[in-house]
């Protein structure tokens, strides 16, 4: 986390309004949560951004269909976003909207600054436009653009960005890490997108020939220059967005919006006052400490954005970090695969779990075992048994409270389960597994284990301790290294501390190292493992028993010696929970009789946390369960909720229903060529664009690669099942046949032996899987489509057949070299090709 005496910004990215949120968006915006959270409980003075990005064409399409204006629809479904933190207690300084009059000032003071230092400038441009994604693709007309769907053809008179200067800029500040990306896989992949094709020069070092276009960065690393094309950075075909400024807008013939992109990115400055006549918080502020994105955009956020605010003379933000995405039923979440899961969904289900506030009376033993506690074993007495003396029933938990309780449950999730930067997996039986072994199990059930003995055998006060805080020390045979170690890094082999005060001390310093690196999975893992040796400390020292020999000052002393260590690790991980479970730490912290969690934290109660802090003599609040068990019934109970909703009709829904519902309907194409709902002007075959140095259509040269866009090379080829591949229909014949080659046609294929390095789901692209395969001379990028057989985990470091001598193709605004071997029956699974004795052959043997 960043030194107190600083400032920090944290930002989700701005999110589209195409649709309704769901855990996905979630996910981010919780991560943003948990670091504003902890920055402030640190003393650092902190800025949370989050909001809706609400302009482009397809969004002014979508209020077409759904029959409303573009800002009615934008006002319903921003308000949905806005609402669903609210629910659940995201505690973000600000949310913007792009509609916003103070966002579009800004953004037109940054186009026009652009301008006028001759950045930007007006020419022509002919080439494929993803309506989707809102930005050019390479390729021919029919092109399947990143959304899976086909692009459009468009001539338009633009704006250009001159983005080819900042090429090695760019290059030298990511490679430097002065601009930090995170994780290193989505560094490498902005790299090669800035460095171009170096394929065949693998350096100057290695002895082999090195094309002379080709130049080195800072760092001695290779790249083509010119790779990096100028950006269109306006749109004249539609309206709805912010408007070109002058003097710019008076160089053009047509009126201009500006770039969707350009408006939504700048968002992070003009959310603090770039723009406006009050720049305070802009200068308190900027330059951003870290912008949380998903990865499919993290090319727009580290090539567009630093090249944005290197011409307009700006500092770049100190780190971009891409996490990876939920599946659900071994896919990316999308609402064309209707496999989205919505957070009131779990907000509702879960929170129907929230016990009553006040505490409760032994009468209510059988809600106290459903709360964690551990019923009677062999007569002995029940050491989690809720105190007597009750005062008159509770009210019922309010819909808030039930709201943020359900909230503490996803975002324990969501961090514990999924290592940062991953992709992870979700479904309803594995959120209830975690929330029940973790949650009612674990922090629960020590919680009310620990209180209610403390409240029956010490009349609810905090027993004296008989363990000094000055005796509480690192051993001095422990390094801090190797304390970390038992936290922090896998496979430790370090000395353990053993004593619990201490395990104590070491788990404060490993989950701040831990959420620094946002390893949350880490420090939640650091967090269930104290909590393990706590719940096996009293199981072993059972101080509900009464010890033979023992007098009864004796059996409290070591009673109160056990329960005190017991309640003092609570209150140190109940603080060190606080960001990521706010709601329920704050009511442990309560009933430890500490009062409000909230003003502590704004107290500095909550950093440097050392042993001691909870005063022997403190009277305990009011009792209750914190996580009541949930029945393995309640997933069925969520999946008929989605299921419910998704078939809720629309012919009786608000208009947010309907904007959600009807996001991808086709309205009638209106005749006038200038009403909003008209399509792009085509103007048939892309050509290139006289005058700029603007995105190529085509690649010269480039074969078509009819042999398949899925990446996969096999026998026989048939295109009419793999949608989205081009290319003809083979001459009628046997199954396996194919058309005869001579032997200079087949010498012509290279084939060589690769291992699979990398492999990843490509967004919005369901079959295709972006592959990073070592040849043993130089690695290269495959997109295969193969997503529906084999997952990434099946392919790493898998010894495969490539065909490497196709020319590079672009392919979802991906570049693919190569293609993978593989062999299948008509409308069968495709078996990659191996063989045995692989591993005994060089990467890079030609296979002949």
């Amino acid at each position: 986390m960043p030194d107190p005496s600083c400032s920090f910004y944290v930002t989700t990215p701005i999110y589209y309004v195409n649709a309704r949120p769901h855990i996905g968006h979630a996910y981010t915006t919780i991560v943003a949560d948990v670091l504003a959270r902890r920055a402030r409980a640190q003393g650092t003075p902190t800025w949370f951004l989050t909001g809706t990005d609400e302009h482009g064409q397809k969004i002014e399409r979508s209020a077409l269909a759904a029959g409303i204006p573009p800002q009615t629809f934008t006002d319903q479904v921003s308000a949905s976003f806005r609402d669903l933190w609210k629910r659940m207690g995201i505690t973000n300084d600000q949310y913007i909207r792009t509609t916003d009059e103070a966002h579009k000032k800004g953004v037109q003071k940054l186009f026009a600054d652009l301008h006028a230092k001759g950045q930007i400038y007006l020419s022509t441009y002919t080439g494929q436009y993803s309506i989707g994604e809102e930005m050019f693709v390479e390729g021919p007309p029919g092109t399947i653009g990143p959304d899976g769907k086909p692009t459009e053809t468009v001539t338009e008179e633009n704006f250009f960005f001159r983005l080819s200067d900042y090429q090695l800029p760019l290059l030298n500040l990511i490679e430097s890490d002065t601009l930090k990306i995170t994780p290193e896989a989505r560094k490498n992949e902005v790299l090669s997108f800035l460095r171009g094709n170096t394929s065949g020069a693998p350096g100057p070092d290695s002895g082999t020939w090195v094309s002379t276009d080709l130049k080195q960065s800072a760092k001695g690393i290779l790249y083509l220059p010119g790779a990096l094309k100028d950006l269109s950075v306006s749109r004249s075909s539609f309206t709805w967005g912010i408007p070109v400024p002058e003097p710019a807008a008076s160089e053009a013939k047509e009126k201009h919006v500006i770039y969707v992109w350009l408006d939504a990115l700048a968002n992070y400055i003009t959310a603090l006052g770039y723009g406006s006549d009050d720049t305070t918080q802009f200068e308190k502020f900027w330059p951003a400490d870290i912008h949380l994105v998903g990865k499919e955009i993290i090319r727009f956020h580290c090539v567009y954005w630093p090249a944005f605010l290197l011409a307009a003379g700006l500092d770049l933000p100190k780190a971009v970090t891409a996490h990876g995405w939920l599946l659900f039923d071994d896919s990316k979440m999308s609402k064309s695969k209707g496999n989205i899961v919505r957070t009131e969904t779990i907000l509702d289900a879960f929170g129907t779990l929230l016990p009553p506030p006040a505490a409760l009376t032994s009468d209510a033993l059988a809600l106290g075992i459903r709360g964690g506690l551990q019923p009677p074993v062999n007569g002995t007495e029940n050491e989690g048994a809720l105190a007597p003396g009750s005062p008159t029933p509770p009210p019922e938990p309010t819909k808030q409270d039930q709201d943020l309780f359900a909230a503490d449950v996803l975002r324990y999730f969501l961090l514990r389960e999924i290592p940062f930067g991953q992709d992870g997996s979700f479904t309803f039986e594995a959120l209830i597994t975690r929330y029940n072994a973790d949650l009612a199990n674990g922090y629960g059930n020590l919680v009310s284990r620990t209180l209610n003995m403390i409240h029956k055998y010490f009349d609810g006060v905090v027993p004296p301790s008989w363990v000094s805080s000055n005796s509480v020390v690192l051993e001095s045979s422990v390094k801090e290294s190797q304390l970390f170690d038992r936290f922090v890094n896998d496979n430790s082999s370090g000395t353990w501390v053993t004593r619990l005060p201490s395990e104590a001390v070491a788990l404060s310093l490993a989950v701040g190292r831990n959420t620094q690196l946002l390893r949350f999975n880490k420090a939640l893992e650091a967090c269930s493992e104290l909590i393990r040796l706590l719940d096996s400390d009293l199981t072993s020292k059972a101080p509900w028993k009464v010890i033979v020999g023992l007098s009864d000052d004796e059996m409290q002393e070591k009673r109160a010696s056990v329960l005190y260590t017991a309640a003092e690790s609570i209150r140190i991980i109940t603080a060190l929970l606080h960001p990521i479970l706010p709601y329920a730490t704050a009511k442990v912290w309560h009933q430890l009789g500490l009062g409000d969690i909230e003003l502590a934290a704004a107290n500095g109660e909550l950093k440097n946390l050392t042993w001691g802090g909870l005063q022997p003599g403190t009277k305990l609040g009011p009792l209750s369960p914190i996580f009541p068990r949930a029945d393995k019934g309640l997933a069925q109970t969520m999946s008929d909720m989605e299921q419910e909703k998704s078939k809720a009709p629309v012919s009786n829904a608000p208009v947010s229903k309907l904007v959600d519902e009807k996001f991808n309907a086709s309205p009638e194409t209106p005749q006038d060529p200038t009403h909003p709902g008209a399509p792009p002007r085509a103007f048939g075959e892309a050509t290139t664009v006289a005058g700029s140095n603007a995105h190529s259509t085509e690649r010269p040269g480039t074969p078509p690669h009819a042999e398949a866009a899925s990446g996969i090379f096999s026998a026989p080829f048939m295109p009419e099942s793999n949608p989205g591949m081009s290319g003809s229909t083979p001459a009628a014949g046997p199954a396996d046949a194919s058309p005869q080659i001579t032997i200079d046609d087949f010498a012509k294929i290279e084939l060589r032996v690769a291992q699979i390095l990398v492999c990843e789901r490509i967004p919005k692209a369901d079959k295709l899987l972006r592959l990073e395969v070592d040849l043993g001379y130089e690695k290269r990028q495959i997109l295969s489509g193969i997503a529906e057989w084999y997952t990434p985990e099946d392919l790493i470091g898998r010894r495969i057949v490539v065909i490497t001598n196709l020319a590079p193709r672009k392919m979802r605004g991906l570049e693919s070299h190569g293609m993978l071997l593989a062999a299948s029956t008509e409308g069968g699974k495709p078996h990659l090709a191996t063989f045995a004795g692989a591993d005994d052959l060089p990467l890079g043997s030609r296979l002949k």
